[in-house]
């Protein structure tokens, strides 16, 4: 059991390796997975976080004996220790890609929309299966589901228990895009196919400077929630001109 850091340039490639339990959070992985997003984001050369499961499962969700302990003690500290590691990855100022070719079930669900970007492979299962556990939701995830796919499709996972595939996360939104390789869904080449485009595709955001990139992030959780075009314009205005302050200014060519 462990959270297996790997890094390729300016990309960190974080995988929840518990795979004889499905990678299921239990408190000492959910820590693991807490304090390897908290040491990228200290780390300078760390400009995007790839985040997966060691196959053939994403997440199989929260270890549900700590779930029942933390029921039986009513301790709401112990619940959000359970939940930590993908609030960590929510929290985090760096942009963060889920690359997901298994179920992602409960809190392994809350992982993958705790990321800002979804990248499947033909393998991926999202699942809310709370209720059907007996167990109210949590970690948040009405709120994110609901961010990433609206009331109707989030009403059917969680209440109805509706899981998505790989094409229907794709079609609802819930996943940004299928990586499909051929052969076998939940194989080991389909899982490092999704894994590697996810790390070609945060290449793109660690090209730039990390302070940019993490002010531009900001800048979309910011402008979330504003109601006004003008009041995002106004935040917007501030790092963008600390951005132009780094710009060369062209020399106009003369008339020959």
């Amino acid at each position: 059991m462990d959270v297996v850091v790997e890094q390729d340039g300016a990309v960190a490639v974080l995988t929840v390796s518990d795979p004889r339990r499905r990678n299921a959070l239990s408190l000492e992985l959910s820590e693991r997975l807490a304090r390897a997003v908290a040491a990228c984001e200290h780390d300078e050369s760390v400009h995007s976080i790839v985040i997966t499961g060691a196959p053939p499962a994403f997440c199989a969700g929260g270890d549900l004996g700590a779930l029942a302990a933390a029921g039986q003690t009513g301790s709401e500290a112990d619940l959000q220790r359970i939940y930590a590691g993908f609030l960590a990855v929510a929290n985090a100022a760096v942009p963060t890609i889920a690359a997901v070719n298994g179920p992602a079930v409960g809190a392994g669900l809350n992982l993958a929309l705790a990321c800002d970007v979804r990248l499947v492979g033909p393998g991926a299962l999202f699942d809310a299966r709370f209720l059907q556990l007996g167990i109210h939701p949590g970690g948040g995830m009405t709120w994110l589901a609901q961010r990433a796919v609206g009331p109707q499709i989030t009403a059917a996972m969680a209440l109805f228990g509706e899981p998505l595939d790989a094409q229907d996360a794709v079609r609802t939104g819930l996943a940004y895009r299928l990586i499909d390789s051929g052969g076998e869904p939940r194989s080991p080449a389909a899982h490092e196919a999704v894994v590697a485009a996810a790390v070609d595709l945060a290449r793109r955001a660690a090209a730039a400077p990390r302070d940019l990139v993490v002010a531009t992030k900001a800048a979309l959780r910011a402008t979330a929630t504003m109601l006004q075009h003008a009041d995002a314009v106004d935040y917007e205005t501030a790092p963008q001109l600390a951005s132009l302050a780094s710009l060369t200014p062209r020399v106009p060519e003369s008339g020959g």
